[in-house]
């Protein structure tokens, strides 16, 4: 039986194809709909990445991510919701199948739940979900064992976590939804202490504590909070602000986990929603708990898989994030490594896309990490601001050797760097990379390509980045490789096509 799980009709529309055989459950393929489409955070599906769903296999079964009705409840609360509004998931899934059967749908953060709970490598422990909103709940803090998810605390709408670190994003210029992540890294060239308690006294009621999670706040920041402080002048201003809201997130996320231990007693924790991609806050989680997992895609996008895992109630082996549209072909590791060392950047389109946000070797530019004008020149090529900063991947064998801290195969830690000053390239200002460890078992072309990297100049590692420019989608296609290198003028590196 293929069995169908979206996400969509908001923002970061996403497709999942699974196989049922009897007690067998398995992930086949995932992908972002802005891949297809190419616009960047598509809400929408389209007939290209439906058609290639239907390659699997017609499904017999379909799941949403969320519950429109009850979403309906909040947005008339919030004087959002267009009562003239007629479409639905049925009615859009089936502009581009008309034979889908009906949806079946689930609960927003039961998604996220189940997405990450399903796909974790042990089966007891707690699961954080931290969002903006889903239908009404904005953080929620469940169990997981034997196979079974339980709530047992949910905050809601209006007061979130995930809004107003929204809204923060927003007041300093960047776009919510989606920028969140320029603000993390915007952080570690302000100044933390010169608004946090302004901002703290103008935004938060009360902060979470050990015996009460509850987050409250002292306006709804729904629709951004750019009147706050309109004097405001500077960029160093912006840069400090950044850096105060990423400060108390951070004491936030902390209280968070802490009540979550009280409030479950496990000693492991699964970790979801968009706020789970703020890497530099996610290496608390290993401060209380014993063993920590983040679903590569923990966001909207990734309740795809989440929707139908939280139907079907059973665990997936989860191998990789490889799970989008394929280049078919060997990995062109010469061609990679020859560009390497005439240019010192070069890019990468081979294999299956990666399911999540981050690039992770194959849809990526690679770049020598020691160079010094490295970071510029790519900074410059993505069109990005210059502070923004570039991960590495280095063979998980000689990762304790470069760096100190928390390290995993999806990037979703910062870790310092033991030896700043021979990679300036893949350093933030702060001495930190954000690390992504390939697996001595790791069997991918980007594993062979880093092993011939290390053998033909003695550095384990190379700067890795998401294969795009600013506001574009990742590169999904041979053909939008081809855009790309004309367009941008850096090489692309695809396997050879066979004649």
């Amino acid at each position: 039986m293929i069995i169908w799980g979206w996400t969509g009709m908001s923002h970061d529309a996403s497709l999942a194809v699974f196989k049922k055989e009897k007690k067998d459950l398995k992930l086949l393929w995932a992908a972002h709909s802005e891949r297809y489409s190419r616009v960047k955070n598509d809400p929408w599906l389209n007939e290209a990445i439906v058609r290639e769903a239907l390659y699997w296999g017609n499904p017999k079964r379909i799941y949403y991510y969320e519950d429109p009705e009850w979403k309906k409840t909040r947005q008339l609360y919030a004087g959002q919701y267009n009562l003239l509004l007629k479409s639905g998931p049925d009615k859009h899934m089936r502009k581009f199948y008309k034979k889908a059967p009906r949806s079946r749908q689930t609960n927003h953060h039961m998604s996220h739940a189940a997405a990450g709970y399903y796909t974790a490598p042990f089966d007891d422990t707690a699961v954080l979900v931290i969002d903006s909103i889903g239908e009404w709940n904005t953080t929620s803090i469940w169990t997981g064992k034997d196979g079974k998810l339980n709530r047992k605390w949910r905050q809601n709408y209006p007061h979130s976590v995930g809004i107003w670190y929204s809204a923060m994003t927003q007041r300093i210029g960047l776009k919510p939804q989606e920028h969140e992540y320029i603000l993390m890294g915007m952080a570690a060239i302000g100044d933390p202490e010169k608004y946090y308690d302004l901002i703290k006294a103008d935004f938060i009621k009360k902060m979470p504590s050990v015996k009460d999670p509850r987050v409250l706040f002292k306006r709804n920041c729904h629709r951004g909070c750019i009147d706050w402080r309109p004097d405001l002048s500077s960029v160093q201003d912006y840069a400090d602000i950044a850096a105060a809201t990423q400060r108390i997130y951070e004491e936030i996320f902390e209280k968070l986990l802490l009540s979550a231990l009280v409030l479950t007693q496990k000693e492991n924790i699964v970790i979801m929603g968009g706020c789970a991609l703020n890497c530099v806050a996610n290496s608390l989680a290993h401060k209380f708990y014993k063993q920590v997992w983040i679903m590569p895609n923990p966001g909207d996008a990734g309740s795809a898989v989440g929707c139908v895992l939280a139907h079907e109630k059973r665990h997936i082996e989860f191998k990789t994030a490889y799970l989008g549209h394929n280049i078919e072909g060997k990995y062109p590791v010469n061609e990679v490594i020859k560009q390497l060392k005439e240019n010192k950047i070069t890019a990468v389109a081979s294999g299956r896309a990666e399911f999540g946000p981050r690039a992770l070797g194959n849809r990526s530019i690679v770049a020598d990490p020691r160079g010094h004008d490295v970071k510029d020149r790519v900074n410059s090529i993505k069109q990005r601001e210059g502070f923004r900063p570039f991960a590495p991947a280095i063979l998980e064998e000689y990762a304790a050797d470069y760096f100190d801290g928390v390290t995993g195969p999806y990037m979703q830690y910062t870790a310092k760097c033991k030896r700043p000053d021979e990679f300036p390239a893949i350093i933030h200002y702060d001495g930190t990379s954000r690390v992504q460890v390939v697996s001595k078992d790791d069997t991918s072309g980007f594993r062979k390509l880093l092993e011939a990297w290390h053998a033909e100049t003695g550095c384990p590692m190379l700067l890795n980045t998401s294969l795009n420019i600013k506001g574009e989608p990742l590169v999904n296609s041979r053909e939008d490789a081809a855009r790309w290198e004309k367009e941008y003028g850096v090489r692309v590196c695809l396997p050879k096509l066979k004649i």
